[in-house]
């Protein structure tokens, strides 16, 4: 059974193996941090959150690598390098593993689906996303004034 301040570590501890840091965190400095043995630590953490220290860290990490493919203009192995990884291949392989696409090609569908401000045609919504509030009826002024017609539906 776990007790309260052991539950607490552990949350301690993956917080501290989800954030991305320049130098790589070794198990014993996680474990010192959760106040176990490392050999203790993996299988606590193991139990309380489905998967290993090193299973949570690598998840971290892409969660990161993702939103800055799709947020800035740094290349795949400049990210690659800011989230931890040595390596572009073995990110680029184990990105496209985990996510089904490339970190390229992952950015260049995310970004393709980005609504930029001011060009999103209404003719993609439903009418009865007008009920919906003023954020719509804005957009539908918006297209109705560029186009020319009324009808958000056709």
């Amino acid at each position: 059974m776990f007790t309260n301040e052991a539950l607490v570590r552990l949350c301690r501890a993956r917080d501290v193996l989800c954030e991305v840091h320049d130098r790589t965190l070794t198990i014993d400095e996680v474990a010192r941090e959760a106040a176990m043995s490392p050999f203790h630590f993996i299988r606590r953490f193991s139990a309380v959150f489905g998967d290993t220290p090193h299973q949570v860290r690598i998840k971290a990490r892409l969660d990161r690598a993702r939103h800055l493919l799709v947020d800035g203009e740094r290349s795949v192995t400049e990210i690659c390098m800011e989230v931890g990884f040595s390596s572009h291949g073995s990110f680029s392989t184990l990105f496209a593993r985990r996510m089904g696409v490339s970190p390229s090609e992952y950015r260049r569908r995310a970004r393709s689906m980005i609504a930029v401000p001011g060009t999103a045609s209404t003719h993609l919504f439903p009418a009865c996303l007008s009920l919906m509030g003023p954020a719509f009826a804005i957009l539908e002024k918006q297209h109705i004034s560029r186009s020319g017609r009324v009808g958000a539906c056709e």
